[in-house]
């Protein structure tokens, strides 16, 4: 603690005319103290008052409202970033105006840990008079001299030196770098800056010094400099603040809460400047005679009313008038007043702090109030010390009522239970009144019982914490540069996607053609899709897994009724012979038909069967091998319509009529079709992808006929295992294609489907982590893990609906410990992921229906895509830029998207009714009913 003189205190001449020292106290002294300072007593209720209505004028002002003016302005500081402990390197800092006329120049190295700490190198200027007089020029070009004298005296091998400017006057920040001066104070008065950005005069006028290569990176106030120079500890430290000779906080605010900035994500440190707060409704019944006296013979009457309470300029200045008021009333030294306590600052910060100890303060009244030319008997100096504690005291409780109302703003934008949170504080107050400290504890643990709140005195917001919001800067840009250059190969550009386009274009004519192609372009015998005269009931088996379906179809005018039921086919069956697994399945039929009431009909079956075929005909299909855990034997290389025909048989009870084997694509097309005649294309996106449409006859080699369409089931998850997306594959897709078990198969669907996106995603994240840019470079065991990054994870991050405190909780599930920068770089991550993966199915599906305009040979083709598959119906953004990517490839064709319910239920009764409706046309024609079912 400063000694007396250190505060230049000097004997003051006495008062004449005094009462006679010794003189007693008048009769009511007592009361007269104690109503004197009742008047200084905050009770709980008015300090939730205060609270309640500092947060209204926060949450007004940080919607931008301007009728009524909130009393305090919400001002971005575009500090989007705390630091997390990794910060390394070598800035310079530049303060300008902390100290009144006078320059410091620090050089602060962050060595990234808390043991090898570097005591910065400071160095002092004195700012000339006619330098603080003179033009903005000469300022700035001094500000230059001085950093070039100071980096002559430290010599550095470092050639790009970056620098944090800490500009101590009222400005309207509009970046990090970019800030405007409002006005000069502090005796600065500078011509031609008033209005100008701050920080480009600055590298102006180091560019015309030209000795060293500096870029001004940030642009930092004190509060925002407090807050990020407290030492990192175990929880986050999002709240600056100060009490100096004034007083102010700062809180990291979630981005869309702040209208000025217009941005929704990530976070944003926010000046509170709650030093002009006043509502007459709290802070009224609070205002003493005092204040009133004290903002009446200030320099700005009527401004700052909140400060005036608690700033340090003016504690001391609160303290002189009750000492005038209990002189004057003959309670203090004998009624005998002096001229110095007369004199408005007399009584400074430092005095009241010393008045205060604990062990000293008395000695120290003594020694005061006799500098002030004063005759204090012990019990004045006693008084003195009640006096200063309840002026203090109080101006600690209101602090504290103010801080209150920043951690009910963070715990409600975060929605937290408990608000776990660091409040970094700096300031002379908080340095020289440990009784301030404990009392603001004290109450804020009253006001918000709610919030965990640890306070850090921070290191050194001028220096370090400029430093440290410049390092953080820098950290930033260097992980952007390097999260751009990493998802660069993701970001498709049109000409990109139109050179996907015709070589899907070009390996569709060769698959067709029967020539070699990754798109084996498989005929489905599919000859239309409904016209909405179909009628009539219908059995659908859906079978793809150890639970299959068996649904009553009711295809009516305007309506299709659907009723099923669900079958397991118990392990061993799925292993034993093929005739027990279809006995198993025509039992489960009969059982359905018994049920529904429909025994001893022979109804038209649409059998969609989830298993890799080749399709011989409508009602053919060569079973090429089990997947999904069935391995029935004497099955595989078979017509599994033949299998379920003879297991029909078999029966002899039960007449089935199996007129058609339905891939689930076809299905998704004809399901669609029914309410929307020109669907003509299915697309599956989901755990696989597949796309099929009906392409002319003539251009179907194999099958017999030139007249018609016919659906080719395209299975485009292979396109580009001929090397042709080579171009376009990166070393992510790479890495997930060999730990596959088809490695250097279905290139297109390992680049699109959601089995996949996941696995892409997090080799990205571990690529990231392992250069430092993810998760502070710290490698889990779940990023380690095969498939723990699902698919359906991208859904949810890039929920539009979803905050990025949501995203977070989403990762820390898995195990991620993160910030809300990691968490915002993994959404970015996400969405190129899946942007890439829209705008590749998207340029497929503008092929399809560029190809099938060209067929027709027209100048406008109106069509609709019927689609199904979790990955696109679920994730909020990817149908958006499906249909985006076909506008821009396929600007001649009108493309509806229509979502597919039930394709492969409904889809295959569909796909039977259609045939049917065929059959029956062609026999009114004179043509036999296998002609028009299978043309070969």
């Amino acid at each position: 603690m400063d000694t007396i003189g250190s505060v230049g205190l000097q004997p003051r001449e006495r008062a004449s005319n005094c009462p006679q020292e010794g003189m007693p106290r008048p009769p009511d002294s007592l009361e007269l103290v104690q109503k004197c300072l009742q008047q200084f007593q905050v009770t709980k209720t008015q300090l939730q008052q205060i609270q309640a209505s500092l947060l209204c004028s926060m949450e007004q002002a940080l919607k931008g409202h301007h009728s009524p003016a909130p009393s305090v302005r919400m001002l971005p500081t575009y500090v989007g970033s705390t630091p997390h402990g990794t910060e390394q390197g070598d800035f310079l800092v530049l303060e300008l105006g902390a100290t009144g006329a006078s320059l410091r120049v620090l050089w602060v190295t962050l060595t990234g840990t808390k043991e090898h700490s570097v005591e910065p190198k400071s160095q002092e200027f004195e700012i000339p008079q006619e330098v603080t007089l003179g033009t903005g020029q000469q300022l700035f070009d001094f500000a230059a001299r001085c950093l070039s004298e100071f980096l002559d005296a430290h010599p550095t091998e470092n050639q790009d030196l970056k620098l944090g400017f800490n500009f101590s006057f009222p400005c309207h920040q509009t970046g990090l770098d970019r800030s405007i001066l409002i006005s000069w104070t502090k005796g600065f008065r500078c011509s031609g800056v008033e209005g100008q950005d701050v920080v480009q005069l600055l590298r102006e006028a180091i560019q015309r010094q030209g000795t060293y290569n500096i870029d001004v990176v940030a642009m930092v106030n004190d509060t925002v400099g407090t807050m990020m120079g407290c030492e990192l500890g175990t929880r986050p430290c999002e709240v600056g603040l100060i009490v100096d000779t004034g007083t102010n906080a700062c809180y990291m605010e979630e981005a869309r809460h702040v209208a000025a900035l217009d941005e929704d994500r990530g976070r944003s440190c926010v000046s509170i400047e709650w030093g002009s707060f006043y509502d007459a409704k709290a802070l009224g019944p609070v205002l003493t005679t005092f204040d009133q006296a004290l903002d009446h013979d200030s320099l700005t009457p009527g401004a700052q009313r909140f400060e005036k309470m608690i700033g340090g300029l003016y504690l001391g200045e609160l303290v002189r008038l009750v000492l005038v008021h209990l002189t004057q009333h003959g309670v203090l030294f004998g009624g005998c007043s002096s001229p110095a306590l007369l004199s408005q600052g007399s009584i400074l910060l430092e005095h009241v702090a010393e008045i205060e100890d604990p062990a000293t303060g008395t000695a120290h009244a003594h020694t005061i109030l006799q500098h002030l030319g004063l005759s204090p008997q012990a019990s004045d100096a006693e008084m003195v010390k009640h006096v200063c504690a309840a002026v203090c005291t109080r101006a600690a409780q209101l602090c504290a009522a103010a801080l209150a109302a920043v951690l009910s703003r963070l715990q409600h934008s975060r929605e937290q239970q408990t608000l776990h949170v660091a409040v970094a504080t700096g300031g002379r107050v908080f340095e020289r009144h440990p009784r301030f400290h404990r009392t603001l504890k004290e109450v804020v643990t009253l006001l918000v019982p709610e919030c965990d709140v640890s306070f850090i005195p921070s290191v050194d917001g001028g220096g370090r914490g400029v430093a440290m919001v410049t390092a953080v800067a820098a950290r930033l840009a260097a992980h952007r540069h390097v999260l751009e250059e990493t998802l660069a190969p993701f970001q498709l550009d049109l000409e990109q996607l139109t050179v996907v386009q015709a070589q899907m274009r070009e390996a569709m004519a060769r698959g067709l053609r029967g020539e070699a192609s990754s798109l084996r372009m498989l005929p489905t015998y599919v000859r239309a899709t409904p016209d909405g005269s179909e009628r009539g009931d219908f059995l659908a088996l859906d079978l793809g897994g150890t639970n299959f379906r068996v649904l009553l179809v009711r295809v009516a005018e305007g309506s299709v009724q659907i009723t099923n039921q669900v079958y397991s086919i118990p392990e061993c069956v799925a292993q034993g012979s093929g005739q027990q697994l279809f006995d198993h399945i025509v039992d489960c039929i009969v059982h359905f038909q018994q049920k529904q009431g429909l025994s001893g009909q022979s109804l038209p079956l649409g059998f969609t069967f989830s298993f890799p075929c080749k399709q011989l005909g409508l009602d053919q299909g060569i079973l090429l091998n089990w997947t999904k855990g069935f391995n029935a034997s004497g099955c595989e290389g078979q017509d599994v319509v033949y299998l379920l025909r003879e297991a029909i048989r078999r029966r002899q009870a039960v007449e089935l009529n199996v007129v058609a084997i339905v891939n689930d694509t076809v299905g998704t097309m004809m399901s669609c079709g029914y309410d929307d005649p020109r669907c003509e294309i299915g697309l599956i996106v989901g755990t696989g992808t597949n796309a099929c449409y009906m392409e002319e006859l003539r251009n179907v080699a194999g099958v017999a006929g030139d007249e018609g369409h016919m659906c080719i089931n395209m299975e485009w998850g292979a396109f580009g295992d001929d090397g042709s997306l080579g171009m376009l594959s990166t070393c992510f897709d790479a890495s997930v294609d060999q730990a596959s078990i088809n490695p250097g198969k279905q290139r297109f669907e390992k680049m699109i489907s959601g089995m996949y996106l996941g696995e892409i995603v997090r080799h990205i994240l571990l690529h990231l982590t392992s250069l430092g840019v993810l998760f502070r470079g710290q490698k889990t065991q779940c990023l380690q893990t095969r498939d723990i990054f699902k698919t359906k994870f991208l859904s949810e991050i890039e929920s539009d609906s979803l905050a990025l405190r949501q995203v977070r909780a989403i990762l820390e599930d898995l195990g991620l410990t993160l910030t809300s920068d990691d968490a915002l770089m993994v959404l970015e991550v996400c969405q190129a992921v899946s942007r890439r993966a829209a705008q590749l199915c998207g340029a497929g599906v503008a092929a399809v229906a560029e190809k099938m305009r060209d067929n027709r040979g027209l100048r406008e083709l109106s069509v609709s895509v019927g689609v199904d598959g979790t990955l696109y119906k679920l994730h909020p953004h990817f149908s958006r830029l499906v249909s985006a990517t076909v506008q821009k490839l396929a600007p001649h064709c009108t493309v509806t998207f229509l979502q597919s319910e039930d394709g492969s239920g409904k889809g295959a009764a569909l796909v039977t009714a259609v045939a049917c409706r065929l059959a029956q046309t062609a026999m009114a024609d004179g043509l036999s009913k296998n002609d028009a079912i299978t043309p070969d």
